[in-house]
């Protein structure tokens, strides 16, 4: 990995992250704006629910409490369905689903947010930094599941690169909800959207 890792495992720091502007005074929000800015909320929690039954799901193959049917079982009544189910193919989906997710915003929702509101480009800035520390996150998993090939039933790295993972997106979403739900409530995705 690529990634610096602090003391105490975490790869930044979170005291170092900008804020936003606060809301407008007076400001009236729309049904729509509210559900725009409940929207980012949703698609996170999503990840972070598929995030925890990947960890789950790991731990009862490791511990031999579920078979790799019952896994196979458990992945094709998840949202994201894996016809050839493996762990890797299973954490590969989940991470190309994150890197999408990243990408849609880099490229569409935060050019959109910082032409509307010039006071959220620190906030932006950071954020676009910590997607490409993910990316780094998420191809070091990737690494590791490739060595997990070389070496079966050695889960260590693997529990380690998805306990970094799991530390640094949850960290990640948690600050874009706070820092972009309302400006998104406000000026939605893209322009003309309220």
């Amino acid at each position: 990995m690529t990634t610096t890792i602090l003391p105490g495992g975490q790869i930044w720091d979170p005291s170092t992250r900008p804020s936003g502007p606060p809301a407008p005074d007076g400001h009236v929000y729309t049904a729509r704006g509210r559900a725009i800015g409940r929207h980012l909320a949703q698609v996170h929690d999503h990840l972070r629910g598929e995030l925890d039954q990947i960890r789950e799901l790991l731990r009862q193959v490791k511990q031999g409490a579920a078979s790799v049917s019952r896994a196979r079982e458990a992945i094709n009544e998840m949202t994201m369905r894996q016809n050839n189910w493996t762990l890797g193919a299973y954490c590969a989906s989940y991470c190309a689903i994150v890197t999408g997710h990243h990408g849609l915003e880099d490229t569409a929702v935060f050019p959109h947010l910082r032409s509307r509101d010039p006071k959220l480009a620190p906030v932006i800035d950071r954020l676009e930094a910590e997607h490409v520390i993910i990316h780094d996150v998420l191809a070091d998993l990737d690494r590791v599941l490739v060595n997990l090939v070389t070496s079966p039933g050695d889960f260590g790295e693997l529990e380690t690169a998805i306990d970094t993972l799991a530390d640094t997106l949850g960290s990640h979403l948690d600050y874009e909800e706070r820092e972009i739900t309302e400006p998104l409530s406000r000026l939605g995705f893209y322009a003309g959207q309220l």
